[in-house]
């Protein structure tokens, strides 16, 4: 489960938060722990939300308006933070995302550079098939002898590659399909492809289920031995879930004129100068 830990670093009296004080911040937005109260409390969630999005670190000032831009500004996010006592806190926010997942499917030379190429990359590697087995996949952290969609997390950052090489494909990318899997490949000829998505069509799969396969696997960069092959479908994975990152990373931007006011998630407090949400702030 992917979640943020923020951090105090740095306080200057008075707060209420200390140094070493943390909290953990999950997904939805909620906070277990400590880094101080009503004040700080919004904008390290608001913040941690926005590095679980893009997967980036930042270090979190926040102070009162007659303290902005005194320090250094480089690497910081400063914050307007008009609490009473008039204190600093420097918060530092760190994502801790779930390792992505690639689900292999065949029991081959392709299927066996995939796991290992995959594991070096830091991958979580689940193989599945006929005659796969710990022994010869011993660096994939589950083997599976049987298709077992039911072990998939499905999650964006799952990844199934097909590599049955006509042994199972049809059942494989059919289960495979009713998952919410990121990536879903077949490693097998354009004629091959062809004839198994006519299968899967006649057996009753819609055609945006089969749109979701790539087919064949994999960059064309001329790969011939199945390292090389294994090498281009990972490099297709890694542009992908990178490509999904930066499209994601994002800042809110401000209110254009063809904007409703129902499209805007943050707004600027006219009265403490601080983002707040929109959503669940108490007057708006």
């Amino acid at each position: 489960m992917a979640f943020a830990l923020a951090t105090v670093v740095r306080a200057e009296k008075p707060t209420s938060a200390k140094v070493g004080a943390n909290a953990l911040i999950t997904v939805d937005g909620t906070l277990t722990g400590w880094i101080g109260g009503s004040c700080a409390q919004p904008t390290v969630i608001r913040e941690a939300l926005k590095a679980l999005r893009d997967g980036e670190p930042r270090l979190l000032r926040l102070c009162p308006p007659e303290r902005m831009g005194q320090l250094p500004q480089e690497g910081v996010i400063e914050t307007v933070m008009m609490c009473a006592s008039g204190g600093t806190l420097e918060v530092y926010i760190e994502p801790h995302m779930p390792r992505p997942q690639l689900v292999v499917i065949g029991h081959l030379p392709i299927a066996e550079a995939l796991a290992a190429l995959s594991s070096a990359l830091g991958y979580e590697v689940i193989v599945m098939g006929w005659d796969a087995s710990p022994d010869r996949f011993p660096t994939a952290n589950r083997v599976f002898d049987h298709l077992d969609f039911s072990q998939i997390r499905s999650a964006l950052h799952t990844y199934v590659v097909v590599a049955s090489h006509g042994n199972y494909d049809e059942a494989a990318l059919a289960g495979a399909l009713k998952t919410n899997a990121s990536y879903v490949a077949l490693v097998a000829s354009k004629n091959r492809s062809a004839a198994v998505i006519e299968y899967l069509r006649e057996a009753g799969l819609s055609e945006e289920q089969l749109a979701r396969i790539k087919y064949p696997a994999g960059l064309d960069i001329g790969a011939v031995t199945p390292e090389e092959i294994a090498l281009s479908i990972l490099a297709e994975i890694v542009q992908l879930r990178r490509h999904h990152e930066l499209s994601i990373a994002h800042v809110q931007p401000p209110l254009t004129d063809d904007q409703s006011p129902a499209e805007v998630t943050e707004a600027i407090d006219p009265v403490c100068g601080m983002a707040v949400e929109v959503a669940t702030a108490h007057y708006m």
